[in-house]
């Protein structure tokens, strides 16, 4: 399995490529910038890529632009987030697009060699992974709210996780879009999700669902 990983902090970078080369994955590039990231992605096609969210210059948002850019450009591609603490704006940009082949794990977490191997390997197979603080922090109990849904909410949820539109799901699920919108508004019901300016129902109902998938 082939990685590249992008964090500006070299001490960081360098004990991450060694657990990752330890536990068998073959790392084929590195850098520190999100510039950097997308030249070395593109020029090799790795199978996840392993990005911190803050990096040169500004240290604000860069590595999640450039994993958008990624995964608007080569869908195929995991794309792993790094990030110091819980961050739900950052979660929220990440899943707007579906949860398939993403994560977001605090680097706390890269000490813990199996939870880190996991999560690359999950990624790199077109799964989610997220950090249990963020979780914990973000859908305050919406996890038993999930076995209040019925067998085609859950279908309905499942395709939204994978980031298709209403009409995607439709054609998907062979119904109606008018249907899928009906199960949509019933999800975020029961999921006690209401439309505010500072909470995405979508993707907040698709974290949810990631909880209970992991």
């Amino acid at each position: 399995m082939r990685i590249v990983i992008a964090e500006d902090s070299v001490l960081l970078r360098r004990g991450a490529i060694r657990l990752l080369e330890d536990a068998g994955f073959d790392v084929v590039g590195e850098c520190g910038t999100a510039e950097a990231l997308l030249d070395l992605v593109r020029a090799e096609h790795p199978d996840v890529a392993v990005v911190d969210i803050r990096m040169p210059p500004n240290h604000l948002d860069e590595g999640l632009v450039a994993a958008a850019t990624i995964r608007a450009e080569l869908p195929k591609i995991g794309v792993l987030m790094l990030s110091q603490y819980v961050e739900e704006r950052y979660v929220s940009a990440l899943l707007e697009q579906g949860a398939a082949g993403v994560g977001y794990l605090l680097k706390d977490r890269i000490a813990e060699i199996e939870r880190f191997a996991t999560a690359v390997a999950r990624v790199a197979r077109g799964g989610s992974v997220l950090d249990p603080e963020v979780v914990a922090t973000m859908i305050r109990g919406r996890r038993g709210a999930l076995d209040a849904l019925t067998s085609r909410e859950r279908d309905v949820l499942e395709e939204m996780a994978a980031g298709r539109s209403n009409r995607g799901i439709a054609d998907t699920l062979f119904i109606s879009e008018r249907a899928v919108e009906r199960h949509v508004t019933s999800i975020f019901g029961k999921l006690d999700l209401p439309a505010t300016e500072h909470s995405h129902r979508r993707v907040m109902a698709v974290l949810a669902h990631v909880a209970a998938a992991g």
